[in-house]
């Protein structure tokens, strides 16, 4: 091999380097400024949060904002949910190696990867067939084996993957799908935002206890609507 070739092998791969190491600064500032500074302490949420490469899941030309506070378009009227609402929602359902997920709402699939990140398995559906196809490419592309996807109508999760140990919705319903309640465990827990359309909603957290649930308020959020077929 010529010694001008090895010296441009060396240089690309010092500049991917550069590259890789600069997101990688970027994810650990986001951690430290916009979720641990807004108390989010579950380590596993952290860990996943400092892993997971944002920009991977967010248009080309949008990879400048990957990591700043803010939700980003990805196309078909959805959006990529800001940073410390993706790891509010995973830390709330407190997650744990032996979990079995259901999210509803694929969208660009970050929300997926993080939780593939800490559980065992995954189980996302999309209603957007388009959004679906790009999400699973990166999927594949980034090595996670242990999501499976779905196009869908969410509103009836994943039946034949029941119970699951938590649901993470990422779209809000006028109310709670009362098919999502039913599959979660004993014990297990559903994060959602749910209220009117284009509007002020409420996120919620669901517990199911002794065959009867629970449901606490969380905080005002603004999401995209819960698609229906």
């Amino acid at each position: 091999m010529k010694a001008k070739t090895i010296v441009f092998i060396i240089s690309l791969a010092f500049i991917f380097w550069c590259y890789q190491d600069a997101y990688k600064g970027l994810r650990e500032n986001m951690v430290k400024n916009q979720i641990e500074a807004r108390n989010v302490y579950n380590a596993a949420t952290l860990k996943a949060m400092r892993t997971v490469p944002r920009h991977e899941f967010v248009p080309s030309d949008m990879r400048a904002y990957a990591y700043e506070d803010r939700p980003l378009a990805i196309g078909n009227g959805q959006t990529i949910s800001q940073p410390y609402i993706v790891a509010f929602m995973t830390s709330v359902i407190k997650p744990r190696p032996e979990y079995k997920v259901l999210e509803i709402g694929t969208g660009s699939g970050y929300q997926a990867a993080v939780l593939a990140e800490i559980v065992s398995e995954v189980y996302t559906i999309e209603i957007i067939p388009a959004l679906a196809e790009e999400a699973e490419k990166k999927f594949k592309a980034l090595n996670y084996q242990n999501i499976h996807t779905r196009v869908g109508d969410g509103y009836h999760g994943w039946p034949e993957e029941a119970p699951f140990d938590a649901i993470v919705v990422t779209a809000a319903p006028d109310k709670i799908p009362a098919p999502l309640i039913e599959q979660l465990k004993e014990g297990g827990k559903l994060v959602i935002p749910v209220g009117p359309k284009y509007s002020v909603q409420s996120l919620q957290l669901v517990t199911r206890k002794n065959g009867k649930t629970t449901t606490t308020n969380l905080f005002p959020v603004r999401f995209v609507p819960f698609t229906r077929d």
